[in-house]
Order: structure tokens, then sequence, then C-alpha cells
């Protein structure tokens, strides 16, 4: 049954003393779509099979050659980095194969909308992509992406993008992202940004703290100082805050960054172990867990601060809520019934029931973007990756090493990461793995790293 604690009613900002935080990272920039009548247009999905097409990324041309503030060495030298993005972002899927523009022929500005064909009918590409990147007197760039079928000579897709020289790198991902949309029917997942702890120093003494980075590694920070143990980040819907647990007090408790103002709060005024936040949906509600007098439990809060409600009310320990997309349900792990396994529960915390029954222990579920699976940690002498549907059914896994754990879901939950630790050395990397669990790719951090959570699609 739930139940209302009142003690919980205050969302406090943390004394400055406590604060964990470096400096603020730079503002997002906003991204125009150019129009329609600026002479770029759409096209609609292909939902064909598309399996190990091969894709020519020439370097993005540009009309006149000058420096920017994206790129001193000027805007041709920026149009070669483009396409190395785009060629990044889509060779490490399982889709496709990619060819870069570092061995492919530089088209000129007049070719961008009129390929020279016999140029790229002798390659072993099907298709094509082009690009462009203009200067403008404000500043800002101009950065055109254009798919062509190179058998039939034509057009698939076009759309282009004005932004700031600071997001650059996010005008290349939204170029892959039409090309992986067009070709694949998928949703997008480039243009996104991933959050996760960083680990340095000896084994039994781990600096972890909070940092941020795009979805390729880049533009990476740091958000908090080490002086304080960072765990469990999330990103909220819109991008604009993180939660986070933090050991800043001395004990666990859960914090919201914002991360335009460089601030945090404290959720809860409680001096229980708070921990395993996740955000709702639509960022209205915080889910969490709190221990008290040794039973451990699943509470919500408002965003906006409030009373909590606890979901849970069992012997034992519930952590690790997370809502299905629709925010109808919640999936949860628990120790009830003697090992920890995967229960779900309806929003308001009724009609729990547990859905894992295949041996072993089952921890860490995440709800998928697209609502049809649930990736968890399945613990049966190692721990691997693994999905199942929403009633339990369907199970496979996606990896097979020794400790791999806390999956995150891609936007267009087609995509699981992750963090494999080594064995005997303890050292930690991200993994993404997708859903064929074929395709296997380390993700570049400055540091070891752990608990990473993919965020949606940039607004």
């Amino acid at each position: 049954m739930k139940k209302m604690l009142l003690v919980l009613s205050f969302v406090l900002v943390a004394p400055a003393a406590a604060q964990d935080l470096g400096s603020a990272p730079p503002t997002q920039g906003s991204v125009e779509t150019l129009e329609p009548d600026s002479g770029l247009t759409g096209s609609v999905s292909d939902t064909s099979d598309w399996q190990d097409l091969g894709i020519a990324i020439p370097g993005f041309a540009t009309d006149r050659d000058v420096p920017t503030a994206a790129s001193a060495n000027g805007t041709a030298a920026l149009g070669k980095e483009l396409a190395r993005v785009v060629y990044g972002d889509l060779r490490n899927n399982g889709l496709f194969k990619p060819a870069g523009p570092d061995g492919l022929p530089q088209p000129v500005f007049g070719q961008i909308t009129a390929p020279n064909w016999p140029s790229w009918t002798n390659r072993s590409a099907e298709m094509l992509v082009h690009g462009y990147v203009k200067a403008g007197a404000d500043g800002r760039l101009t950065v055109g992406c254009y798919l062509y079928d190179v058998q039939l000579k034509s057009e698939l897709v076009r759309q282009g993008w004005v932004v700031p020289p600071s997001d650059w790198r996010r005008a290349a991902h939204k170029c892959a992202d039409l090309v992986y949309s067009r070709l694949s029917g998928e949703s997008p997942f480039f243009d996104s940004r991933i959050a996760y702890i960083a680990e340095t120093g000896p084994k039994d003494n781990r600096t972890k703290r909070l940092a941020i980075m795009d979805s390729d590694g880049a533009n990476h920070r740091f958000i908090t100082t080490g002086r304080s143990t960072a765990l469990t980040p999330r990103y909220s819907p819109d991008y604009r805050k993180l939660l986070y647990l933090s050991y800043v007090d001395g004990n666990p408790r859960i914090y919201v960054y914002n991360i335009g103002q460089g601030t945090q709060t404290l959720i809860t005024q409680s001096k229980n172990p708070t921990f395993a936040p996740r955000w709702s949906p639509d960022g209205r509600w915080i889910l969490y867990s709190m221990a008290v007098a040794g039973n451990t439990d699943i509470y919500r809060v408002s965003a906006d601060g409030g009373p909590s409600i606890r979901l849970t009310n069992t012997p034992g320990i519930d952590v690790g809520g997370s809502y299905s997309p629709d925010g109808k349900k919640i999936v949860f792990e628990s120790d009830r019934s003697g090992s920890q396994q995967i229960y779900v529960m309806d929003a308001d915390g009724s009609n729990q029931k547990r859905v894992s029954f295949f041996g072993g222990r089952a921890a860490t579920p995440e709800w998928s973007p697209r609502g049809d699976q649930i990736a968890f940690t399945h613990i049966a002498g190692n721990f691997r990756i693994a999905v199942m549907n929403p009633t339990g059914g369907g199970l496979r896994h996606l990896t097979d090493s020794w400790q791999d754990e806390a999956p995150t879901w891609a936007p267009n939950g087609r995509i699981v990461q992750f963090f494999r630790t080594e064995k005997n050395s303890g050292r930690a990397s991200l993994w993404q793995v997708d859903l064929t669990g074929r395709n296997e790719r380390r993700l570049p951090t400055p540091a070891d790293a752990s608990d990473p959570a993919w965020g949606p699609i940039l607004p």
C-alpha cells in the first residue's frame, strides 16, 4: 500500500560548502533546420533491408574556403571533419559499410547537387553522401546533407541546418541521423548525449566523477570535481538537468544538476540513504530508492518538490525503477523472493508482479524507448547484458563477457550501452552492442568509465 511521507516534502538547495561542482559546461546552441522553401526538402522513409550497404562519404564541399570559429584552417578542412564524423557514426551499427573521406575523391561545391556519377559507379558503394558547409556573415554555419542512390543516379533525401560554430558536430550527427533513418526505416540516435561516471585512481580508492559527452565520445566534460563519489547519472528528457547520486555530505543522496546554470539541488531532506534515481518520460516525476531501518523501497516525488509517495512496501530491497515510455508502468529489481529478480508494477505502485523466471539473478532493468523490451543484467556465473519482453518472455543474451552490467538504451531502442569490468584489473569501460548481439563497440573515454546513461535525441 502507498504511504505519504511528509518528511520528504522539500527540494533543498545544497549548501555551498557541500558543492562538488567544476565549471559549468558551455550553453548548448540552437540548431535551425532549413525549411523546404530554402531549397532543401525531405523524403519518406524506406523500410527495405539495407544490411551491409556500402556508403561513400567524401569530404563536404564549400562555396569559399574561409576560416571560421569552428576551424581556423577554413571551411574546406571543416568539410573533411564533418564527413569524418558522419563516417564514424555510420560504421559501427552493423547495417552499413561506409567509406570515409580520406580515401575518396573530393567533390567541388557544384557537384553536391549534381554528382559526378562516373567517379562513383566503379566503386563498391551503393549509396553516396554529399554535403556542404558555408560560413555566414553572422558567424553561423550552414550545413547541407544529401543522400543519393548510385545505381539509380537519384536523390533519396536532403536536409540542411544552421548552427553556431561550436555545434558543427551536431550538424554532422544530424546528417548521419538523416542517412540512418532513410536507409534503415528506424528512428535516429546519433544527435544525443551520454552521461557516465569517470573513474580514476587505485582499485581500492577510486575517484568517481560525473561526466557528459556526445554519443560518439566527443565534447567531453567533467561536471563534478571528484572530491565526493558520484554515481548513476540520468538525463532529464529536455537535457536541461542531470539526476545523480553523490556522497557530497558523506551520505548517499540524490541531486539534480542544472546544466545551464551550473548549480545543483538536493532532492530530499531525509537523512536516510537515497539512490537509484530515474526520471519519468515527461520529466514531471523522479523515482528513487530509500533505505529505512534496513528496508529499501521505491518512492516517487515531483520534480518540482513536494511530498514523496512510497510505491513498494515489502521486506527486502526494491531498487532501480524505470518507467515504460508511456509512463504507465515501472520495471524494478527486488530480492523479496530471496534473490535479485525483475518485477513490473503500475505507475502508482499497484499490480506488482515478478517477470523474471529463467534462473540466476536479474538486476538493473531499463525499459526500451520503443516499449517492446527490457534490458537488464543477467547474473548466472558471469554478468551478461540481456533483453526480454515486458512479460518476461523472449530472453536473449547480447553479450558474453566476464562482467557486463547497467544497460542503457539508445534513443531509438536499437543499441544498448553498458559498462564492462575487466577481470583481475578492475578497469571499467563503456561498450555498445546492437540487438543482434553481433556488433560490439568500445566507446572512447579519457578515463575508466561506468554507470552510463544515454539521453534522448537532443531538442
